[in-house]
């Protein structure tokens, strides 16, 4: 588990980092969300401990990064957006370098085997890495931090520069470990956070502006659900009915048989809704839930940001 309380980054007067708190739950893969500048990279920064904060504090699985630095960096895995590989290495080798380095107690080659299969480095393994493609160098990185097996993963951008082959095998290979990590990934890109994870924070001018499960964004942001539907009926007597439905905020007729019922955030109308309109004898053709889109939702929360 990751928790971060009030935390705070000054560069001089520049405020990156504004009291911000979100935690992130073992098994759990958080998105942290934002255009560029919004202070994602420095949050990152800061929970691995390679930024000291002006404010606050970072828990690693009940390690305070500042106050025990050493036992909470034992359970991060850190790919930073370029990962600092040492290029005239072949990746086996570089790998039982990063193994040495963290001091690993595990059999050292059975390990090492076990993430490159992972990661599915095993048919490059003897290949120098600077001859090796940007997946696959990605890929390497990935792998320098998997190894020790940490329960925690911080990933910043860890797609950036990747074609879309690349892209779809990385986002598989982070939904998989995060099976068995809790994992914490840096974008600015909605739809990357929309296929990968759970939850997402997002972040602007070094605020958090929302957090929520991705499916719920949109319901948070506007503070109502919605509903689409498709009825047959006088339009008088269909929105009379949806309007009598308890907490049904608004009743709108867009064209034809369609029409948005908008509704308190938290509730739940759809079994009123379906009553309703039984009792008055207008037969629901289709019912979708929605909102905002999450285009909307990122646009709406994000306007005005650094882009």
């Amino acid at each position: 588990m990751v928790e971060i309380k009030h935390l705070t980054k000054r560069y001089g007067s520049v405020l990156a980092v504004d009291d911000i708190s979100f935690s992130a739950d073992s098994g759990e893969i958080l998105g942290l969300l934002g255009p560029n500048g919004a202070g994602k990279s420095t949050t990152l920064n800061i929970i691995t401990g390679f930024l000291s904060s002006s404010g606050g504090s970072v828990e690693i699985e009940g390690f305070d990064i500042l106050e025990q630095p050493k036992k909470a960096k034992e359970k991060i895995g850190y790919l930073p957006e370029q990962p600092p590989l040492y290029q005239e290495m072949t990746v086996r080798k570089y790998l039982e370098f990063i193994f040495d380095l963290k001091k690993v107690r595990l059999p050292k080659k059975e390990h090492i085997d076990e993430v490159l299969t992972i990661v599915k480095l095993r048919d490059v393994d003897r290949r120098i890495i600077r001859n090796l493609s940007k997946g696959y160098r990605q890929r390497v990185g990935l792998a320098g931090a998997l190894i020790g097996n940490p329960p925690v993963l911080i990933l910043d951008e860890p797609t950036v520069g990747l074609d879309p082959k690349q892209i779809i095998e990385t986002r598989k290979l982070i939904k998989t470990l995060g099976k068995k990590h809790t994992i914490i990934f840096s974008s600015h890109v909605l739809s990357e956070v929309a296929a990968i994870c759970d939850r997402v924070v997002l972040i602007n001018k070094g605020q958090i502006v929302a957090d929520s499960p991705i499916d719920k964004l949109s319901e948070v942001i506007s503070g109502t659900g919605m509903l689409t539907l498709e009825v047959e009926g006088g339009r008088n007597t269909v929105k009379n009915a949806l309007g009598a439905v308890d907490g049904v905020r608004r009743v709108t007729h867009t064209s034809g048989n369609s029409y948005t019922v908008s509704f308190e955030s938290g509730t739940d109308v759809r079994k009123g809704v379906f009553r309703a309109l039984a009792k008055a004898d207008c037969p629901i053709l289709s019912m979708t839930t929605g909102g905002l889109t999450l285009e909307e939702s990122f646009l709406k929360l994000t306007e005005g940001g650094d882009d």
